[in-house]
């Protein structure tokens, strides 16, 4: 017996590294990023209704753009398809991850959505297939989707190696109402770059991350220096972030969200009061020492 409905959380993430590799001959850049998760995250309920093959999306929250074009949308369609759309979806989104801020929340949704609309199907779809679709809709996809709390990721993120998660860490996110688009950010790294006369950084000899000081002694963002030169006010949050000591302090992604971890709750919250709002939202946040739960079957109505 399948579930008619079900519910997910999709968590954010912050990029603890992140490498911006050469552009390669397509045109797209590859990056090798250590990835973890956190506790903030969206909430996708998915239920069985409508026309077969369709997908509906209700979104409670930020405006996420045409229904069409979201990838959870793109996401639920691909599951269906693979299952000779036997039904329909409808999906009621309640989003509290901020919109192009570099914490992976549409693809933490993307994600979502193909592992409750498979869990919808009765769990026919494998898993190697679904990691295909993943790759397909983009690069921090496949990572959501595996449901590990931390993983070092190359090429577009599509290839993965779960480590063992460190204990649960006290963070806290600086978000810009302002988002950046992707890849406007990478344009500006390869602005920053040939100005330079740089095509891009060397991949990483990883040593051991068995603590968090390990972590922070590796951090970086290739990001930073181009994004900083284009949204000054970023710059300002990190400086800001980084006056009140964390163990580390970093742009996640491509932006617009600076994060620090802290070594103690405490540590965090006085940031937190320092801080105030002159630089953006603050969230605090933890970081997940176990993996999430996968879909949630919901009783019938």
């Amino acid at each position: 017996m399948t579930d008619r409905a079900v519910r997910i959380a999709a968590h954010a993430k912050v990029n603890l590294f992140l490498r911006v590799l050469a552009k390669e001959h397509d045109g797209f850049h590859a990056v090798e990023t250590l990835l973890c998760l956190v506790d903030l995250a969206d909430e996708l309920v998915l239920s069985r209704g409508g026309a077969p093959g369709n997908v509906a999306l209700e979104v409670d929250g930020p405006d996420t753009g045409p229904a069409e074009e979201n990838l959870a949308v793109r996401a639920a369609s691909m599951v269906l398809a693979a299952t000779n759309n036997r039904f329909g979806v409808e999906l009621r989104l309640t989003k509290r991850i901020p919109v192009a801020a570099g914490l992976g929340g549409g693809s933490s949704d993307a994600a979502a959505a193909l592992l409750g609309t498979n869990a919808l199907a009765g769990g026919v779809v494998p898993l190697h297939e679904l990691l295909q679709f993943a790759a397909r809709l983009g690069s921090d996809v496949p990572f959501f989707l595996t449901r590990t709390p931390l993983a070092i990721g190359w090429g577009r993120g599509e290839r993965l190696l779960a480590l063992p998660p460190l204990p649960a860490c006290p963070g806290l996110l600086v978000s810009s109402p302002t988002g950046i688009r992707t890849t406007d950010a990478y344009g500006w790294v390869d602005e920053v770059r040939a100005d330079e006369g740089r095509r891009g950084a060397v991949a990483l000899t990883l040593d051991a991350l068995s603590t968090w000081g390990d972590v922070a002694r590796m951090a970086g963002n290739d990001f930073e220096s181009a994004v900083f030169g284009h949204r000054p006010e970023l710059h300002d949050a990190f400086e800001a972030l980084a006056e009140t000591r964390p163990l580390t302090c970093r742009l996640s992604g491509s932006g617009a969200t600076i994060f620090g971890l802290f070594r103690s709750e405490r540590d965090r919250d006085d940031a937190r009061s320092v801080l105030g709002r002159r630089h953006g939202a603050l969230t605090p946040v933890w970081t997940l020492s176990a993996p999430p739960m996968g879909p949630e079957p919901l009783p019938s109505e």
